[in-house]
């Protein structure tokens, strides 16, 4: 069963769409309301799509697994719920009227480090890049299977709790640079703070713990993203490209943040 970006309501095997209407009969709209199942402080995601009928199912079965659902069809709504509510995920369509997901997006990271999570029809690398680029934590291709849709919320949401929980907690100083990880912060030689997104934040720490190493793609996505987690082809370079923009003098020509070639990445001293 397939999600589809669409004005017309999926089809869906008839047991899930009795369950369906139970569910809609009790809530016309998204609320936060949660189940009698859900632990009672559930983890919030706000949904924020403007079609009607993938929110409604998203949203389903989001709460079937215990979350709770807020959810907006406008970046704008979006932004004020955010402000008000603080959620621990953020699903967002790319394609929205008025304010895009990917504008939306800039917004959220010059406040927040709040995890999103990009759902959307456009599923081309570059999309894809494009939205990593802009500092989400995972890009999930519409029409996708529900099954997959929960992995990904899940996987975000542990990494982020054991991030909470500290992991990794300690701030560390290699290079010149003072990094921050409670902060999301760094500190460069000339003194200068630059604000890093969450999953920036662990890659160059990840990378500054092992100065002077060489960290394989697989070791780095293990490492920042978590076991089991496929990722895309460019993902890891999508995101040094990023750092090497914030904390290198010269991205071009880069001094700290070194690519080997057909292996991964080093962190220079």
């Amino acid at each position: 069963m397939s999600l589809h970006l669409s004005h017309h309501p999926p089809k869906i095997p008839q047991s899930l769409a009795r369950s369906m209407a139970r569910w809609y009969n009790d809530t016309l709209n998204i609320s936060m309301s949660t189940n009698s199942n859900t632990p009672q402080n559930p983890m919030r995601i706000l949904v924020v799509d403007d079609d009607p009928p993938s929110v409604k199912m998203t949203a389903f079965l989001l709460r079937e697994e215990g979350y709770e659902v807020l959810a907006a069809d406008n970046g704008s709504d979006a932004l004020a719920l955010i402000e008000k509510e603080d959620p621990d995920l953020i699903l967002l369509d790319v394609m929205m009227p008025g304010l895009d997901g990917f504008e939306t997006l800039r917004e959220i990271r010059s406040r927040y480090a709040i995890p999103v999570i990009f759902l959307s029809a456009k599923g081309e690398t570059s999309d894809r890049v494009a939205g990593l680029e802009l500092g989400a934590d995972d890009y999930l291709s519409k029409p996708f299977e529900p099954s997959e849709l929960l992995a990904r919320v899940k996987a975000v949401l542990r990494r982020t709790e054991a991030y909470a929980l500290g992991e990794p907690s300690d701030r560390i100083e290699t290079g010149g640079i003072h990094l921050d990880p409670l902060t999301n912060r760094a500190e460069l030689p000339n003194g200068r703070i630059v604000e890093l997104t969450p999953i920036e934040t662990r890659l160059l720490h990840t990378l500054m713990r092992n100065a002077g190493r060489v960290l394989t793609h697989d070791q780095l996505l293990n490492s920042v993203w978590g076991t089991n987690y496929g990722g895309y082809p460019n993902q890891i370079a999508v995101y040094v490209r990023r750092l090497r923009t914030k904390i290198e003098e010269n991205p071009d020509d880069p001094q700290h943040l070194v690519t080997v070639r057909g292996v991964g990445y080093r962190f220079e001293v």
